[in-house]
This record gives structure tokens, C-alpha cells and sequence, in this order.
């Protein structure tokens, strides 16, 4: 008898749930905070230095930066900005939707010292003298704009005007803004030097507390200039070792290009579960759906800022997630083909799915958590969507599927629907046949993968001998990330050509051979130039390139310093990883395998590299992530086959010929290739979406999974598992026999002499 309750309940959860996100999503949308790279704006990371001989750079030194520096964003306006002290003494500085970069990088740099000198340089009065909060945007007598300072002291400013007095003809008060030792007076009048704020004459002795500083300034930088003052002094001396900028255009392009290449790849995966699951595929699309939805409501809940390597990796995740679907699907679909009813299926495929899915998760979160700690801001970003991303589809796609499939069949309507999970009644052995899944025939049963193992290794060991080769002679195409430099990225109204920018950046008297052009219409064009630009050189840049081509360039600068770092970071990363994973699947599988996985990992990413190194393809900080991310996934497809492995070797009480052991992984790829293969379809639907319509911003790096993933799917069937057997014939030889799981434990329990 059908219980209607649970279906009522099903539809009733499922109104709700949707009700509830077509009400808010809207709303939550409209409230996330976007990246810099999303919106515009610009990142700077800062070296903190001492200001003056002796000062230590400590904790308190660097408080007090961060706060003096957060008091000058205040005056751009900007809403929520980033600021963070990193490590002893650097701070980093994010604006996302500064409408001014050139305006807020002038602010955010100047350290603001206002000093009064006479004709000598002599210090007379400086900043300290001032009351804080005292300087205000005014009009001189004639009308121009000017700033009014008003002082601690009026005795104080009268003697200092009498000494000036005194220096005739020479009577000036000389008023600087961070006057440097050699700066002077007579040399920075003719050399118009920013530093050099005015130098009225004195005629008189002033007895006020109140003095003008009149130059030629507009009123916005007049308005500026009052603002800095009442802002105080840097405490310290700042030095740029990294920065980037993002056009609007630019960030409005990528967040549209983006995000419609998410939806094509969801709205693909969505068709493929429907089709190929049918109703378990309909509860996957609802789970999932949920999933997305938690995502965007936990991002921001927490006030996270969702970047472009975020958005990617929201779209990677839904690849992702489904694979638990699949997983425990399959699993489900052969305990019907055995002759189980529905309800006994459904139980045995969610328990015997669980410790695969289990594993897979927690790999994936721990290089994910290893990105996170070596990564940069953006890499930061991507590392924490994956790891939010694995949590929720596990919750999702493992309790949440469960308990809505659930609903359904303990309601008992599916029982004898069988073909509502993608079974043909023609495939269900009868339950007194007494099949076991492990006994089930498969389309791949002919297929000798252990056989042909010494061709797969000879044909992986001529590729990585051939792309060792390649490396030594062209070495990789490093970006900025890990080489220093300036990159520059062009987006025109128009077609442009790289002549164009050539010319262009000569005018600037800038050099650059190495031009690319990129876009839908060859509209995009990047440049890579030695050295790191000024921030004066960077501000005239943009200025120029915004007339010439319609909208402000992207300009990425990094030092040598955090070039060197940066590249450290990369290789540690890619160590810990390993070694963290070694560990893991040593403890929850056995030594052996652990080695299996970490060389077919290893295998993978470097045909990564090497693949790069052939095609010029530039090596960014996004393919290190990209590279993290498949050796975090790579093992996913290898821990479920191990884990077949493992449940087919506890049926044996021994291994006593190497033929049990090619037996065993035969058997095991044979019944799991099927959901690895369609595992490795759905997050590849989301790579190509990604590399097809995403913005070209994260192009390489979609190119990097893409490669990595076909490589990984490669090295789990024919590598990985090779390679245990090939190891495990070595102790069969060594010892005569390999007791399994199954015989291990009947020998730990009986009694030992």
C-alpha cells in the first residue's frame, strides 16, 4: 500500500524549498560582494619600511599603517575595502569598485609628512603643528582653490615667520608634502615636482594660527590635499612589491561571460541527469539546485567577496557534487540488477557508496586547504569556494538526495519501478540466482586493462621522457606571478593589432615585444613589460589607454621579491599536497595504493606542465590552483576504483597467484568505469563551458583542468592500478602469499602461541 504521506511531504519540501529561493535569491545576488576582477578596482600589496633611522617595524608600527591607511580609504568613498597585515610587515590593500584608481593609488602612497622650510631647507614647522582635522578645502582672494591649515600654535608660527623675515631676500616659507634629504628648494620649483606644494613670500610677521597654502591646484586635488592632512601622516615608509588593477569594462565582461558560461554547464548537467538516472536524476537536479543555492546564501551570510577564480569555482563544484549522485546511483542500480527491491537497493547502494564518496571529499579539501594557505588573495578565493563548495555537495548530495529519495521509497510507489532508475527489467537476475553485484557482467568485461599494462607504462614513460625534453629546452612561459615584470591587458571598442599596442606603448617611450591579442574580435591585447612600472608611469598608462581605446587597461605589476616567493610557494604547495595525500590514503587503504596514486597525481600534473611548455601557454597563479584542484580531483576516480579493489579482495581469503591480483583490479575498474566516465563527463561539461564562454581571464586555466582531467582519467584506469598490481606481485614473490582484509582478520583472532 502506497503511503501518500511521504510523496505529500516530498512535494511539500519541495514547494518550500523552491518558494523560498525564488523569493531571496534575488535579493542575495544583489548583496554579494564581487571581486575586484568582477567589478574593477585594484589590489596593492605593500612592504612596509622605518620612516627614520631606528624605528622598529613591530606589531603596534603595523596597526597603526593599517589604520592610518584605512582613514584615507574613508576619504575615497570606497565601500568595505580590504586591508590586511600579512606576515611582519607587509599590508595588503584591496578597493574592488574604486571609481579613481589613479586618485586612490596617489592617496593610499602619500605619506603625507607636510613640512614648512625656508629657502635653505631648514625645518621650521611640520605636520605636528597642526590641529587634527584642521585643514579644509577653501578659495584665496582671487578666487582659486586653496587649503586653509589651522595651527597649534600662534606664537609658535610668529617666530618662525620673524627667522624667515630675517633671511632677505630670501623670504620664503617653503611648504613640502614628503620632502625627501637632497630634495630642494631651488631645483623642484623649475622640476614642477609634486613633492613641492608652494612658497608664498613673507612681508610681515603672522601672529594667527591660521596659514593658506595657495598653489595651482584644481578644487578636487585641493579638496584631496585637505583630506590627507586631516587623515595624519604615514607612520612609516610604504613600498609596492605587487599590484593589480582591473578595468570596469573589464570586470563587467568577465562577471557576464562567467556567469553564462556556469549556466549552460549546469543546464547540461541537469539534461544528463534526467535522461541517464531518470528519477533519481530528477532528485540530483533538486539537490543540486539546493546546493547552489547554499553556496550564494552561506557566501553571503559570511560577507565573503565572490571573485572570477570563486565563480569558477562554484561552477567546477556542481561538476563536483553530482558525482556523489553518480556514485551512489550506480550503486543503487546494482543492487536492483541482483534482484532487490527497491527499498533494500536504495539502502545497500547509499551504504556501500559512502565510503567512496567520503574519501574523494576529503581529498579534494585537503589540497583544496594547502591552495588556501600558500595562495594569494584570488587563489584564496577559489580555494575557499572549493572547500565550501565539497562540504555542501556532500551534505547535499549524500543527506540531502538521500532523505528526498528517501521520501519516495519508503512511500512504496516505486516499488516494481524498476525502469524509473534507468534499469531494464531484461538486466534483473532473480533473487534466488543469488548474484552478487560483485558478480554482475558489465560492457567492459572483455577489456584485459592489467594485460596491456606494460604498453600503457611504456607509452606514459615515452611521453614524460619526451616531455622532460620539451621542458629543459622551452622552458615554461612564467607570467609575472613568478618572473616580476608588468603585464598589461588592453580591451578595445574595436579590433585592434599588435603593432597598435606596439606604437602605443612606444609613445610611452615603453618597450614590449611580447604581444598577444585574444577576445571575441581580437578586441583584447596583453603585454608583458620588464620591469615594474611606477605608479605614476602606471597612472599616465591608464590615462592614455583610456582615451586611445575606450576603457581603462588591466595592469598587473609584482617584484622580484614576490616573484621568488610566489614560485616557492607553488613548489611547497605541490609537496605538502603530495605528502598529505600519501598519508591519508596509506591510513584508510594500504601503502601500496598510496604510492600507486601519488605517482599517477605526480604523472598528471606534470603532462600538465609539460603540456603548457609546448603550447607557450602562460603559467599563472590560477594554473598552480588549476594544477592543486586536479591533484586534489585526479585521485578521486583512483580512491573509487581502490575502494572497489578493497571490497573485492574482502570476498577472497588470500591472493596466491599474480593472476588474483590482475583478477581483483580487472574486475574492479570493469564494475567502476562506468561511473568514473561519467564522473569525470560532468565536471569536464563545466571545464569546456568554462573555456568556451568564460571570460578569457580564466582561459589557461581552464585549458589546465581540461588537460589535467583527461590525463587524470587516464592515469587512474591504466596507471594507478598497474602499478599496485605490479608492486603487489613483488610481495606475492617475497612472500608466497597475500592474505587480504577478509583472511587478516580471521588470523588476528584466533590464538597466537
Amino acid at each position: 500500500m502506497v503511503k501518500r504521506s511521504r510523496i505529500i511531504a516530498f512535494l511539500l519540501i519541495l514547494v518550500l524549498a523552491l518558494s523560498l529561493m525564488g523569493t531571496t535569491t534575488q535579493n542575495i545576488l544583489k548583496n554579494l560582494k564581487l571581486g575586484l576582477d568582477l567589478q574593477g578596482g585594484f589590489e596593492v600589496l605593500y612592504e612596509v619600511h622605518p620612516a627614520k633611522k631606528g624605528q622598529i617595524i613591530d606589531k603596534e608600527a603595523m596597526t597603526a599603517t593599517a589604520q592610518a591607511l584605512d582613514k584615507r580609504i574613508n576619504v575615497l568613498g570606497v565601500n568595505e575595502p580590504s586591508i590586511q597585515i600579512e606576515g611582519n610587515n607587509r599590508i595588503r590593500v584591496q578597493l574592488a569598485g574604486v571609481t579613481d584608481q589613479n586618485q586612490a593609488r596617489k592617496i593610499l602612497s602619500t605619506e603625507a609628512n607636510l613640512t614648512f622650510r625656508d629657502a635653505n631647507d631648514k625645518l621650521m614647522m611640520d605636520g605636528t603643528d597642526l590641529v587634527q582635522g584642521g585643514a579644509k578645502q577653501t578659495f584665496d582672494e582671487s578666487g582659486n582653490p586653496s587649503v586653509s591649515l589651522k595651527l597649534k600654535s600662534a606664537n609658535k608660527f610668529s617666530k618662525v615667520t620673524q627667522q624667515i623675515l630675517n633671511e632677505a631676500p630670501n623670504n620664503f616659507l617653503v611648504i613640502w608634502l614628503d620632502y625627501k634629504k637632497g630634495d630642494s628648494f631651488k631645483n623642484e620649483v623649475t622640476k614642477k615636482n609634486p613633492k613641492y606644494l608652494s612658497a608664498p613670500s613673507v612681508k610681515e610677521v603672522f601672529t594667527q594660527d591660521s596659514v593658506s597654502i595657495v598653489g595651482k591646484f584644481t578644487p578636487k586635488e585641493a579638496q584631496d590635499l585637505a583630506s590627507l592632512l586631516n587623515a595624519g601622516a604615514l607612520p612609516v615608509q610604504l613600498k609596492e612589491v605587487y599590484s593589480t588593477s582591473v578595468g570596469a569594462k573589464f570586470g563587467q565582461q568577465a562577471l557576464k561571460d562567467t556567469v553564462i558560461a556556469g549556466l549552460l554547464g549546469i543546464i547540461i548537467i541537469y539534461l544528463f541527469m534526467l535522461v541517464y538516472y531518470r528519477f533519481p536524476g530528477f532528485i540530483a537536479v533538486v539537490s543540486l539546485s539546493i546546493y547552489i543555492y547554499l553556496i550564494l546564501l552561506i557566501f553571503h551570510w559570511m560577507g565573503a567577496v565572490l571573485t572570477l577564480p570563486g565563480i569558477a569555482a562554484l561552477i567546477l563544484g556542481v561538476g563536483m557534487a553530482v558525482d556523489a549522485n553518480i556514485i551512489t546511483y550506480e550503486r543503487i542500480k546494482e543492487e536492483i540488477k541482483v534482484g532487490k527491491s527497491i527499498k533494500s537497493a536504495f539502502q545497500a547502494g547509499e551504504k556501500n557508496a559512502f565510503t567512496a564518496i567520503l574519501d574523494s571529499n576529503l581529498n579534494t579539501i585537503l589540497t583544496a586547504a594547502v591552495l588556501f594557505y600558500f595562495g594569494t588573495s584570488s587563489v584564496k578565493g577559489f580555494a575557499t569556494m572549493l572547500i565550501l563548495s565539497v562540504v555542501l555537495s556532500f551534505l547535499t548530495a549524500v543527506y540531502g538526495s538521500r532523505a528526498l529519495l528517501g521520501l519516495w521509497v519508503h512511500s512504496k510507489y516505486l516499488n516494481k519501478r524498476q525502469t524509473w532508475f534507468g534499469v531494464k527489467r531484461s538486466e534483473i537476475h532473480k533473487l534466488e540466482e543469488n548474484v552478487d553485484t560483485l558478480d554482475l557482467p558489465t560492457k567492459f568485461d572483455k577489456i584485459d586493462f592489467v594485460k596491456h599494462r606494460k604498453t600503457f607504462f611504456t607509452i606514459s614513460g615515452t611521453l614524460l621522457v619526451l616531455g622532460l625534453i620539451v621542458l629543459i629546452v622551452f622552458r615554461l612561459n612564467l607570467a609575472i606571478d613568478f618572473t616580476s615584470g608588468t603585464r598589461v591587458e588592453v580591451l578595445s571598442n574595436k579590433s585592434v593589432t599588435t603593432q597598435q599596442i606596439k606604437n602605443s606603448f612606444e609613445k610611452l617611450n615603453l618597450k614590449t615585444d611580447d604581444i598577444t591579442l585574444g577576445g571575441k574580435n581580437n578586441d583584447i591585447g596583453a603585454a608583458r613589460l620588464k620591469g615594474v612600472l611606477s605608479k605614476d608611469q602606471i597612472a599616465n598608462l591608464k590615462t592614455k589607454f583610456k582615451q586611445e581605446y575606450g576603457s581603462e587597461p588591466n595592469v598587473s605589476t609584482v617584484s622580484p621579491t614576490i616573484g621568488k616567493e610566489l614560485a616557492k610557494n607553488a613548489i611547497s604547495a605541490l609537496l605538502i599536497a603530495s605528502v598529505i595525500i600519501i598519508l591519508y590514503v596509506t591510513l584508510r587503504f594500504e601503502l601500496f595504493m598510496a604510492l600507486a596514486a601519488i605517482i599517477a597525481m605526480l604523472h598528471d600534473a606534470f603532462f600538465m606542465v609539460a603540456f603548457f611548455s609546448i603550447t607557450r601557454l602562460e603559467v599563472d597563479l590560477n594554473f598552480i590552483a588549476a594544477v592543486l584542484t586536479i591533484v586534489g580531483y585526479s585521485i578521486h576516480d583512483t580512491i573509487v576504483t581502490f575502494d572497489r579493489m578493497r571490497e573485492n579482495m574482502y570476498k577472497k581469503k588470500r591472493l596466491k597467484t599474480f593472476q588474483d591480483i590482475c583478477d581483483v583490479v580487472n574486475v574492479s575498474i570493469h564494475q567502476t568505469l562506468t561511473r568514473s566516465l561519467n564522473t569525470v563527463l560532468m565536471v569536464l561539461i563545466t571545464v569546456l563551458s568554462l573555456l568556451i564562454f568564460g571570460s578569457p581571464a580564466i582561459r589557461n586555466f581552464s585549458i589546465a583542468l581540461l588537460v589535467g582531467l583527461l590525463v587524470g582519467v587516464y592515469s587512474s584506469i591504466f596507471i594507478a592500478a598497474s602499478l599496485w598490481v605490479v608492486m603487489k606481485g613483488k610481495e606475492l614473490k617475497k612472500k608466497g602469499v597475500i592474505r587480504t582484509v577478509k583472511e587478516k582478520k580471521k588470523y588476528s583472532d584466533q590464538p597466537q602461541v
